[in-house]
């Protein structure tokens, strides 16, 4: 894939995301019951981490021609540590 074309989808995933957030707010205000609206924000809460994983493979995806294994290896690393650091 072309580095444009990454940089493109990279950008399109997040342009979805923050679709998706908009739409989730919306419906948390018309809704406008706590019950409800707690479970649109437990939708929204998987969306986050599933994009920030869609948008660093791309990015990775688009670096793996350029950069050595071992930095490649560092970034996936760095990425697991973000989630591990922020589980529960």
């Amino acid at each position: 894939m072309w580095p444009e074309k990454v940089v493109t989808a990279m950008a399109l995933v997040r342009v979805l995301s923050a679709s998706i957030e908009l739409t989730g707010a919306y419906l948390i205000y018309r809704v406008a019951k706590v019950e409800h609206a707690l479970r649109v924000n437990a939708v929204l809460g998987m969306v986050g981490p599933t994009i920030l994983i869609i948008v660093t493979l791309l990015g990775i995806s688009g670096l793996a021609g350029r950069i050595p294994p071992g930095k490649l290896l560092l970034l996936l690393s760095g990425v697991v540590l973000i989630f591990a650091g922020t589980s529960r």
